[in-house]
């Protein structure tokens, strides 16, 4: 994300809440009701500002400070499309080199983590509208598709096709049409990036 982005981001970030795109409900969403919007609010401007300049460090020791508060450990260079939900409070830890799509929702106890040894070491690389549910595990140089309803307290550390549902430990792939139908509410599109 460049730092021309950063409205439009926080701005999808925002609508994934309750669809609400008015700069009041904005301010309201920075006060404390609504923790997981403040973080991604102080996360994306950490990412935009270089880490040493005055807002970059700025950014990155409130960033630091709600880390401990809400739980959430996701760092700044982490690659996050516009349109993140973070539906609970709670620990959630990314590693910095994943990827994630857009309009992607995150529950609590999440762990999106880097193999380091053998053939997927690596991070995951997520795709669009994707729900991991609580206490999931995503490791490895792996693929998630679009569309992919990733279970509770799941196992992932394989590719993962669009338009599937993964549950288990081992983890089960099932195709379904729409997996995340009543999941993933309020999807941010191109189409409501307009009104503020």
């Amino acid at each position: 994300m460049e730092r021309h982005d950063l409205k439009n981001y926080l701005r999808a970030d925002l609508y994934r809440y309750n669809g609400a795109k008015a700069l009041c409900y904005f301010l309201k969403a920075l006060t404390p009701s609504l923790p997981a919007f403040r973080y991604t609010y102080l996360l994306r401007h950490a990412s935009v500002f270089k880490k040493y300049s005055i807002r970059g460090l700025f950014y990155r020791v409130l960033l630091n400070h709600y880390s401990y508060k809400y739980g959430f450990q996701i760092m700044p260079n982490t690659k996050i499309g516009k349109g993140l939900y973070i539906g609970h409070r709670g620990t959630v830890v990314i590693n910095g080199q994943t990827e994630i799509g857009d309009n992607c929702t995150l529950t609590h106890l999440v762990t999106i983590g880097q193999a380091n040894r053998g053939e997927r070491k690596g991070c995951p690389k997520i795709g669009e509208r994707v729900w991991i549910g609580a206490g999931a595990v995503v490791v490895g140089k792996i693929t998630i598709g679009d569309n992919v309803l990733i279970a509770p307290n799941s196992y992932v550390n394989f590719d993962v096709p669009s338009n599937s549902m993964v549950a288990g430990n081992p983890a089960v792939v099932k195709p379904h049409n729409n997996p995340t139908e009543g999941y993933i509410k309020y999807v941010f599109s191109e189409s409501n990036q307009d009104v503020t």
